[in-house]
Order: structure tokens, then sequence, then C-alpha cells
């Protein structure tokens, strides 16, 4: 039997340029002189900016390809709000990454052309995702997301760092995707189909010899979900991956990687998994709060002398957002309305994309890895500590960061509308410690500098376009942060 009805060009059109993109920029390096290798760059860039506007056309619009033609309602991938919010996600913070690493790929002498098609690579995957309605599309896609990512975390050859963080990424990935698969088995097996609106269905009516069977599925495929989020207790990969890999890479991972992630996990929960939302609320309510906990003490205990202490910060910091993400599919599990509930996810995860690639640019300006050599950056260079300090108090959630502070008063409202009153409280004490280590680092930029010696900022253009993008959008949400939560309503499931 024929399973295709069509194929929408028009819907699949992103992930499809990403994807070429990147083959097209791998054989170019064959033919490209080494004195022009910098221009696969920019290629790359405009590979993403080409994918990115073919979104344009899907705006206000549902379209649907890859369905069963006996009962074409039944589709393997949707291109519908939800998935337009998160690949703008996925594309905005794919461009930024790009626009970081043009300097970073030439002055560490990474393989250009290697490193391109593997970054547009892992974005064609991550594009792919949030538009998957069956499991076999939403496995496929997070694998090819995080199957490059694996690379350009090891690039750095010779690099002991590099290799031990790739190491421990590939093997908490591989476990993560080892359980879902399992998950997934025990689910089809339980409901005959992979397409979420057939599990759907099927699960709510479970003939009783299989319950324990779909119960089971159920829960290992969160589980495997849980990996690629870095919830607790499934986080242990994420600072010392952060820290061997690029900075670049790093903030790709911590924006990107994280969406992917949490995409897959409102997909199955809210589209796969309604009537399991008894068994999925609570677990999910506990993660948020064992992540969000962990995440900030760990922050918390960051000596700003201590070797890589800024991307190890930045690094624990994305545990503990990863638990204020959490929140809002935890509140799904209880809410009247879920998808609803779910676009507070969205809306914190569009704005903390945009302040911690902001925070992992000035990073990579400064080339200090440490927060101890940032001190008295202000002296030296004023814009520089302002934007750092700027995406620091949004990521705290402090006025004039407005964003910020919009962002998680949406998502403990979604906790109190739930009545999860004890998530709501969690959330709150865990958003005060965090007030203290992102305003220690702030402080630390106002400081007189030690001595004569002031901070080194370095000069190539296109990291300081990266920092200024960055910088205006944080500026310009917290002017009308209404815009973010609006934008991020429309995608609902």
């Amino acid at each position: 039997m024929n399973l295709v009805q069509s194929v929408d060009w028009v819907a699949i059109a992103a992930p499809t340029i990403a994807a070429l993109a990147g083959l097209a920029l791998l054989v170019a390096d064959l033919f490209v002189p080494e004195s022009r290798k910098h221009l696969l760059g920019w290629g790359a860039v405009a590979g993403l900016a080409a994918a990115a506007l073919s979104l344009l056309p899907l705006v206000g619009d549902h379209r649907a390809t890859f369905c069963l033609t006996d009962t074409p309602d039944v589709c393997s991938y949707r291109a519908d709000g939800f998935t337009l919010v998160v690949q703008l996600l996925v594309f905005g913070g794919a461009l930024l990454t790009a626009l970081l690493s043009i300097s970073d790929v030439k002055e560490t002498r990474l393989p250009e052309g290697e490193f391109w098609f593997l970054l547009l690579s892992s974005v064609a995957g991550a594009a792919l995702l949030p538009a998957a309605r069956d499991f076999a599309t939403l496995i496929i896609a997070l694998e090819v997301a995080s199957l490059p990512a694996f690379a350009l975390v090891g690039l750095r050859r010779g690099d002991r760092l590099s290799a031990e963080a790739a190491l421990k990424f590939f093997l908490s990935s591989v476990i993560a995707t080892a359980v879902a698969l399992l998950g997934v088995s025990f689910v089809y097996a339980a409901s005959g189909s992979l397409h979420f609106d057939v599990v759907g269905e099927a699960l709510a009516q479970t003939d009783p010899q299989l319950r324990t069977l779909a119960q089971a599925g159920v829960a290992l495929t969160l589980v495997g979900f849980a990996f690629k989020t870095a919830a607790v207790p499934f986080h242990f990969w994420v600072p010392d991956t952060y820290v061997g890999a690029p900075v670049p890479v790093a903030a790709y991972l911590s924006v990107v990687g994280k969406a992917v992630g949490f995409t897959g996990l409102i997909l199955v929960t809210l589209l796969a998994f309604p009537g399991y939302a008894d068994v999925w609320g609570p677990v999910m309510a506990v993660l948020a709060a064992l992540t969000m906990t962990v995440g900030n003490v760990a922050a918390l205990r960051q000596r700003a002398d201590a070797p890589h202490s800024a991307v190890r910060l930045l690094a624990w910091s994305s545990v503990a957002q990863a638990g204020y993400l959490l929140v809002p599919i935890a509140a799904a599990g209880y809410a009247d309305d879920p998808s609803r509930a779910v676009g507070s996810t969205l809306s914190y995860a569009l704005m903390y994309a945009v302040v911690n690639l902001g925070a992992f640019a000035v990073v990579a300006a400064t080339g200090q890895r440490r927060i101890a050599d940032m001190r008295g950056l202000y002296a030296a260079h004023p814009l520089t500590a302002l934007a750092l300090a700027f995406f620091l108090i949004n990521l705290a959630g402090l006025p004039p960061g407005i964003i910020g502070l919009f962002a998680k008063v949406a998502v403990l409202g979604t906790a109190v509308d739930a009545g999860l009153g004890w998530l709501a409280v969690v959330m709150a004490v865990n958003v005060v410690v965090g007030l203290y280590y992102y305003l220690r680092w702030t402080a630390q930029l106002f400081r007189e500098p030690e001595g004569e010696r002031a901070v080194a900022v370095r000069a190539p253009a296109v990291l300081r376009v990266a920092t200024a993008l960055a910088g205006v959008l944080a500026v310009a949400l917290s002017g009308a942060p209404q815009l973010i939560l609006k934008f991020a309503d429309q995608a609902l499931l």
C-alpha cells in the first residue's frame, strides 16, 4: 500500500534548505583555496537565512504532508503555529551561532568544511523535529540533530577537554536514545501505531492486559527525553560538555539543543500521551523542582577564579533554566487547556535563547573563560560590559530586563493556575537564589581592575555584530514583552 499522498515542498522547505546548504558547503570545501575558506562561513549564514525566510509562506497557514492514503488526517509532518515558532527559534539561534563561529573557526584552525556541514546538518534535524507527528520521524529528527553535535564538540583535534566532552555527550545521548526507543517499541506494541494521533486514541482505551506495557512505554519514552533536556538526574554531561566545546558550540547546545529536547517532550506528552497526564504530570513537576534546584545550587558554588568558571556557570544556569522550562509542561498535566499552558514554555524559550546567546557572545568576544578575568570590563569596554550585564539581569528576571521578568511570571502563572502551588513556591525560591550568582558576576564587571591590567576584547567585527544583534533584540523585547508572549500564544498544538 502506498503510504504517501504527496510531498508539500513549501511545508518542508526550511529543513530541506538547511540540509542542502550543508552538503553544498562540504563539497565546496574541496575546491575552495585555503585563502578563501572563510567564505564558507558566510555561505552557511546565507543558507540559514534562506531557510528562515522560507518560513514566511507558512505564517498563518497549516500544512501537512506525508499522510496515510487511507486516513488523510493522519500525517507524519505538520507545519502549523507550533512548528513555525520552534523553527524560528532554531534558525535564529543557529544564525547567531554561525556569526559567533566565523572568527572562532579560523582562529582555532578547525576544519571549516566539516564544521559548517555538521552545524547545518544538526540545524536541519532540529528544524524537522517540531513538525514530526509520528515516533519514527521524531526519533530520526532527534538523532539528525544530535549526531553532528557530538562531532562539533570534539572537533578540536588533540584537545583532551574537547575529546572528553564529546565522549560524555555521546554516551549520555546514546543511552537516552536507547531508552526512548525501548519505550517507543512498548508504546507501539500497546497501540499498534507510531502516529501520535492514533497512539493517543489507542492508549486512552488500552486493553487491560496491555496497560502495564503501555505505562512502561510512556515512562521510558519520557526518561529518554529527560536525558535530552538535561533534567536532573540526567544532567551530568552538561558542565563538562560546555567547557570542552568551542564557545559557539556550547552556545548552540544551550539554546538549539535544549529546544530540541523540550519540543520532543511537548509533542509526546500532549499529542501521544494525553490520556496518561496523571502519570507524566507529577513526574514532570518533580523533575522541574529537582532540576532548577540542583542547577542553581551548583551555579551558586562556582568560584570566580576557577578555570572556565564563566562557561561552567552558564552551563549550570542552563540546567536551572531547564527546570523553569519544565514547569509549564508539568502544569499541562493538570490544566484544562494543556496546549495553552505549554505556550509559556515557548515564550520562555524564546526569551532565554536571545539573552543566553548574548551572554555567550560576550564570553567569545572577550576570550575570557573565567569570571575573575572579566573584572573591570566596564572600565575598558563599557558597551560590552553593559551588554553582558543586561543579558545576566534578564536571565535573573530583574528590571530593566523586563522580558526575563515577564517570562518567569508567565511560567509561575501556569503552575498557580494548575493548582501546583508548591511548585510555584519552589520556583520563586530558586529565582531568588539565581539572583545572587547572576548579580555577583554583574558586579565583577564594574569593579576596579586589579593593578593596570585591562580586559581585552577581541576585534572581529562579526563578533560585535552578533553581540549587538542579541542586545538589540533583548532591549526591544524588554520594551514590548507582550509581543513574544502573544507570538508564542499562537503556537497551540
